[in-house]
């Protein structure tokens, strides 16, 4: 039985918590590939969502996630909300608690930003996304659909290659893979991949050949253009030629290799257009293992057991 309140990061979620998720994702996704895609398993149930970023996939999925197991949803538009009048978080929050909903699923930029919520309101919160902290949902599909490809995470070698510093999946990739053993490897420039990363307990690399040798999986981030302060890189063409995932590169990783990306991402820039259309990608289908997830995870906060039985 699930018993936490709050969805709010891989680090700290216990292995037992994360296989939970991903065990009950199974039976969501089986919801999903039928022609009639509803169940009435959340019924009756609220939930918000509260980006004060923008989003297409993770806002979606949840909605999509929602509507799934019949769960009511609204999404707020913060720029046309009482926050564009200086309305607080936590007035937001509990606005949004007192008219009924269940969940809210947050977006910040601001690291901490869903915990604080968390404590100010008795409604579940669902972190989607904070600063450069973690984005916990990102995480947990991407460690399903790694062992749904192949197994056993315990035995990965996986290769996280981008703009390291800024993006909370990978830090959320990190926390979740490291729990199961899995070897995990980060490489970037190293203006956007600090030495501090080895304390989370990756190899670091500044050389995409020698971090790509003999992977199971490459993660490549999304290379976030909003978020590069002057001088961090010399060009985009540049950091394409130095870092981006071609063919020639992905060969280096074992033939039967996954190639993932969170999305949403610049062709041509950080992977190219042929690795991404080729079998070994993945993509497609961490979107849709996704809304699984989502459905895993609303499922499990509004008191579900183990989700076998919302499918009998």
């Amino acid at each position: 039985m699930w018993k936490r309140k709050d969805l709010l990061g891989l680090k700290e979620l216990s292995i037992d918590e994360i296989n939970m998720i991903l065990d009950t994702a199974v039976p969501m996704k089986d919801i999903i590939k039928r022609t009639i895609k509803k169940v009435p398993t959340l019924r009756g149930r609220s939930m918000v969502t509260l980006f004060y970023e923008p989003s297409t996939r993770t806002r979606t999925s949840f909605e999509m996630a929602a509507k799934y197991l019949s769960a009511d949803t609204s999404s707020l538009t913060v720029a046309t909300s009482s926050v564009a009048k200086g309305e607080t978080l936590i007035d937001t929050g509990r606005t949004i608690e007192v008219m009924g909903a269940d969940v809210i699923v947050i977006r910040h930029e601001s690291a901490g930003a869903p915990h604080l919520l968390a404590q100010s309101v008795v409604a579940r919160v669902i972190n989607a996304g904070d600063g450069m902290h973690e984005h916990p949902t990102q995480g947990l599909l991407d460690l399903f659909t790694m062992r749904e490809k192949k197994g056993d995470l315990s035995n990965l070698k996986v290769a996280i290659l981008g703009d390291i510093l800024h993006s909370r999946v990978a830090r959320s990739n990190i926390w979740g893979l490291t729990k199961f053993g899995a070897e995990v490897r980060v490489v970037g420039p190293s203006t956007l991949l600090p030495g501090e990363f080895k304390k989370m307990g990756v190899q670091v690399f500044h050389n995409v050949e020698e971090a790509l040798r003999g992977v199971d999986v490459v993660n490549v981030l999304r290379l976030q253009k909003e978020r590069q302060k002057k001088g961090l890189l010399p060009s985009l063409r540049e950091y394409a030629k130095i870092f981006g995932l071609d063919q020639k590169r992905l060969s280096l990783a074992k033939p039967d290799a996954l190639v993932m990306h969170p999305g949403p991402m610049n062709r041509g820039v950080e992977i190219m257009p042929d690795v991404y259309d080729s079998t070994q990608s993945v993509v497609d289908e961490q979107v849709t293992n996704g809304v699984a997830v989502r459905m895993a995870i609303l499922y499990l906060l509004m008191g579900g057991g183990t989700g076998n039985e919302i499918i009998n």
